[in-house]
């Protein structure tokens, strides 16, 4: 394989990016051993060049998603490894390549649900630079040694500290709402309190995480980092944009083409729809999933990579403390400081779930300074909307999914029959205790949001499609290669008051000149059955 040193503006010889000679850096969080094994790098040398100006920051990004290699990236930069970014964007930017005494630090590594671990980790790691610098332990505390090193490196080296902290929030997250999170926030507290007396000896310190936390008091004790984590200059700086996708995977894509009888148009769209989307500033600039997309062109399949990776532990808890209703979730407009801050006194887990990745912005109103949210593709919506629908209908995935497929295949056969006993039997398999939830106070709000969650399902497994005139929105609006099925359901009225509906909001003018044969479905349910009671088709 060629050298990848000699790799400069996204561009390699054709024979160099064969897609079976590429070795993807999957699992490979050290720059350093990505450069050295000759894996592919998608060159953020320029952000981080432009990152390293500043003082002390702080970036937010969900997990899986490039912070550890960012860290790794800042600390060879810092060190002075010229060698390793050879042919990269910034060496033609940096001219003098110091080497400062770098201090990193690693939180992802440890269970701080045992009330000792995290005392441990940080006494390790200054046990570790005390030696490193010759430097004599002179305190007890974690904060006055830590200052105490700080100090002497610059004494003993000449160059200011660089202070490096990989997923902060970590041994806050491992023990959320329990009483060794007080315990982990004051040793936090103590160790971060040092940036404030240390500051004439620093750098540059970058801390980065999941969760930007509010109120709970981490950063109490020293100036507030600077929060970088929409700023529109580094919403690319861990990712992959689109143009990297196709400049860096040119052939990768191509192989996936011929290895799944595709065009390569239609692997870029389902790479898109399956992997993109996510947002990260009011620029909007389209984000891949990087965990995703390497599984995905290194393995040629479109699985669920990141979502079955793990839902967090931490994110577990808050969703079984909250009842969360999509519905009311997703149809507003939020400031930035509602869901760029996780704050404990609210009710709902919008920041917690927009922050780990769950949510991504969607749209900015300009003119508000507000920000609509809602799942970033399509890898997520499936996943997490069948974790919630699981928990609200009780069933477990294999139903969904069976559920779905079997009503899928009805529609493309035009068997509306079939797909109305379909509905009948999954409202009834629903179980009582389900319908009794104190979510739903009165069942029309219950089976509002049953409909909601249902048309999020299909959205997940079938074509379709949520279109919406001046008038309003179809309850459900399916579309296959030769059939449109508008769907409008009511509660203990009338199936003709459904279609009655259909007509008089328009639902059907969009597809006036569709050559694919329309079907209007009114439904009615009833409310002691809880199931369909009439089901009327007009085509």
């Amino acid at each position: 394989m060629a050298n990848l040193y000699e790799m400069k503006n996204h561009f390699m010889e054709e024979e160099e990016m064969r897609g079976e000679d590429m070795q993807y850096s999957i699992g490979m969080q050290t720059f350093q051993s990505i450069i050295e094994r000759e894996c592919v790098y998608v060159d953020k040398t320029d952000l981080v060049y432009l990152l390293a100006k500043n003082h002390v920051c702080f970036l937010s990004r969900p997990r899986r998603f490039g912070k550890s290699l960012l860290i790794s990236t800042l600390d060879a930069y810092f060190s002075g490894k010229k060698e390793l970014f050879h042919g990269l964007k910034i060496e033609n930017l940096e001219k003098n390549w110091e080497q400062y005494p770098v201090f990193k630090i690693d939180f992802a590594v440890g269970d701080y649900s045992n009330p000792i671990t995290l005392q441990e980790v940080i006494a390790n790691r200054l046990d570790l630079w005390e030696e490193k610098y010759n430097i004599d332990t002179k305190y007890d505390t974690i904060g006055l040694r830590f200052l105490n090193i700080l100090e002497q490196a610059e004494v003993k080296t000449g160059y200011k500290a660089v202070v490096l902290i990989d997923e902060y929030d970590k041994p806050i997250l491992d023990v959320l709402g329990t009483e060794m999170e007080e315990k982990n926030r004051n040793a936090l507290k103590e160790f971060y309190s040092t940036f404030k007396a240390a500051d004439a000896h620093l750098r540059f310190v970058l801390l980065t995480g999941v969760t930007k936390f509010s109120q709970i008091s981490v950063f109490s004790g020293f100036n507030q980092p600077m929060d970088i984590s929409m700023d529109s200059r580094f919403d690319t700086i861990c990712g992959i944009t689109e143009e990297e996708l196709y400049s860096y995977f040119a052939e990768a894509i191509t192989e996936m083409a011929v290895e799944m009888n595709r065009t390569e148009k239609e692997i870029k769209n389902l790479l898109k729809k399956q992997y993109d989307g996510y947002h990260f500033s009011k620029k909007m600039t389209d984000v891949y999933n990087p965990f995703s997309i390497l599984n995905a062109l290194s393995s040629i399949d479109l699985r669920n990579f990141w979502y079955s990776s793990g839902t967090p532990t931490y994110l577990v808890k808050l969703l079984e403390g909250h009842h969360v209703n999509l519905q009311k979730l997703l149809n507003k407009t939020y400031a930035s400081d509602y869901f760029a801050d996780y704050r404990a006194d609210r009710e709902d887990p919008l920041a917690m779930l927009y922050q780990s990745g769950y949510l991504t912005i969607k749209g900015y109103d300009s003119t508000r300074g507000k920000y609509v949210l809602d799942f970033p593709n399509a890898e997520v919506r499936q996943g997490f909307v069948t974790l919630i629908s699981g928990r609200y209908f009780q069933k477990n995935d294999a139903d969904y999914q069976n559920w779905i497929w079997d009503l899928d295949d009805m529609l493309r056969g035009c068997d509306l029959e079939g797909v109305r006993e379909a509905f009948t039997s999954f409202l009834a398999s629903i179980p009582y205790e389900a319908n009794k939830d104190e979510r739903a106070k009165d069942f029309e709000t219950h089976f509002s949001y049953t409909f909601y969650l249902i048309n999020r399902l299909l959205s997940c497994y079938t074509t379709l499609i949520e279109k919406q005139n001046s008038k309003g929105r179809a309850d459900i609006i399916i579309e296959t290669d030769t059939d449109i099925f508008i769907f409008e359901f009511k509660v203990d009225k009338s199936a003709k008051e459904a279609l009655r509906q259909i007509e008089e909001m328009q639902y059907a003018l969009p597809y006036l000149t569709d050559r694919r044969k329309v079907h209007k479905i009114g439904v009615n349910i009833s409310s002691e059955t809880r199931t369909v009671k009439e089901w009327l088709v007009e085509e």
